[in-house]
This record gives C-alpha cells, sequence and structure tokens, in this order.
C-alpha cells in the first residue's frame, strides 16, 4: 500500500510539475507577443499618444494644450498608450495560449464554445472601447469644458492623469460590453436559467446604474453613457442566450463525455 501511495503521489507531483511548465511556457509566449507588437510600434508613440489623446485636445478652447507635471511624464506616458495598443493588437494571440492551456481538460461540447466565445468576448471588447473614445469622450469632455468658461478657468489637463482616466473608462466600457458574453454562458453551461434572468432584470436596470456612478466620472451624462448600453447589452445577451438554452439532448451529450473522460 505504502509504494502505491507513493507512486500516486509522485504521478500527481509530475502532472501538476508539467501543467506548471506549459503555463510559463503559454506565459511566455504571450508576452513575447505582445513585446513584438510593442517594438514595431515604439517608434511611433508619441503619434499613438497624440491620436490616443484627440478626443481631450479638440475638446480643449482655442490655444489650449496638455501639461507635463511629472518630468519623466512626456517619456513614460505615451510608452503605456502604445504598450496598451501592442496589447490589445496582440491580445489574439494571449487568448489563444489560453485556450491551448485549458482546452485539454474542456469536454468535447464545452470545447466547441470556446472559438465563438473568445471572437465574440474580444470583438464585444474592441467595440466597447471604441464606444468610449468615439462618443463618450468627447461629449464628457464638451460638456465639462463648457463649465470653464462661466467660472473663468482654464482647461489644462495633466497627460498622466488623462492616461489614467481614459484607462479606466476604456476598462469599464470593455468589460461592459461583455454581458452579452456571460449571460449566454450563464444560460449554456445551465448554471442560471434563462426565465430567471428575465425575472431579475430590474435588478440588473438598478445595478447597471449603480455600476455607471462608481466607475465613470461624478456627471449624469457619463453615467447614463454607461448604464443605458449596459441595460440595453443585457437585453441583446437575453434574446441570443434563447439560441442556446440547452437542450435534453446537450444534456445527454454532456453526460457522455463525462463519462468517457472518466474512463479515460
Amino acid at each position: 500500500m505504502p509504494e502505491n501511495n507513493s507512486t500516486e503521489d509522485s504521478g500527481l507531483q509530475e502532472s501538476f510539475l508539467s501543467h506548471l511548465f506549459e503555463l510559463r511556457d503559454r506565459v511566455i509566449k504571450s508576452t513575447l507577443a505582445i513585446l513584438a507588437v510593442f517594438v514595431c510600434l515604439v517608434y511611433w508613440a508619441p503619434d499613438i499618444f497624440h491620436l490616443f489623446a484627440q478626443p481631450l485636445l479638440q475638446a480643449l478652447p482655442v490655444g489650449g494644450k496638455m501639461i507635463v507635471t511629472d518630468v519623466t511624464g512626456s517619456f513614460f506616458v505615451p510608452m503605456k498608450v502604445t504598450m496598451l495598443v501592442a496589447f490589445l493588437i496582440a491580445l489574439p494571440v494571449v487568448m489563444y495560449q489560453l485556450w491551448a492551456f485549458i482546452a485539454p481538460g474542456l469536454y468535447m461540447h464545452e470545447r466547441k464554445l470556446i472559438l465563438p466565445l473568445v471572437v465574440s468576448s474580444y470583438s464585444l471588447f474592441i467595440i466597447g472601447m471604441a464606444f468610449a473614445y468615439f462618443l463618450v469622450f468627447p461629449t464628457v469632455f464638451k460638456f465639462m469644458a463648457s463649465y470653464n468658461a462661466p467660472l473663468g478657468a482654464e482647461m489644462s489637463t495633466d497627460i498622466d492623469n488623462y492616461l489614467s482616466f481614459a484607462m479606466t473608462t476604456f476598462l469599464a466600457f470593455g468589460i461592459t460590453f461583455e454581458v452579452p458574453v456571460v449571460v449566454v454562458v450563464l444560460v449554456r453551461m445551465g448554471m442560471v436559467p434563462l426565465a430567471k434572468l428575465r425575472e431579475i432584470r430590474p435588478y440588473v436596470i438598478v445595478g447597471a446604474f449603480v455600476v455607471s456612478a462608481v466607475v465613470t466620472p461624478p456627471d449624469v451624462l457619463s453615467q447614463l453613457l454607461l448604464a443605458v448600453p449596459m441595460t440595453l447589452l443585457y437585453e441583446l445577451g437575453l434574446l441570443i442566450a434563447r439560441l442556446y438554452v440547452p437542450k435534453p439532448a446537450d444534456d445527454d451529450t454532456s453526460k457522455e463525455d463525462q463519462v468517457s473522460s472518466a474512463s479515460a
């Protein structure tokens, strides 16, 4: 008996180490992909930052400029923006490495969902960021700039503060636009019935406004620009989830996958 236990322990340890080494390799490949894109873009870092700051620059009064209050800000802020762009471009590679790592532990019916989920998640995240850049930023900046004129105040924003604001907003809208994917996954995996998601709709609407009040600037306009799309995307998720409601045949397939996996 002790020998059998020792053999099992050594086998589990080797399996754990092999998974750990594979995870390390996947992380290295993902990091190299991001760095490769970054190196290709770093020469144009000032131009990328100028494009990144365009919504604010257009809202500034005539002659208005952004300012730098940190000694190293004029160098590191464009680098950070370029790294963000490099990450977004290399994100499909990162997602593929993640999928390749977890795929062996998934059932067949779960693997079929991976590709649509990855493509839709990436697309919706980019759409959410584009929504923030092309609609939310110009609207909010012009709205806030209109308050400066009556006060006689000059609107000058530090580039580091702008980066922090933009990153938070991009992340908030990118995650918000993932709502349909979350709803579909919850229904398809049988975690929450579709009827229950419809039932809690009023609570979701209230939650959307609470979340928008926390993650957006303290003005009603920007909160509405986040809460309303979040609510509409939840409704879109409910509509799409109707196509992915588990059927008895799917349950039988899932059980067969579990049995075959257990026997293997």
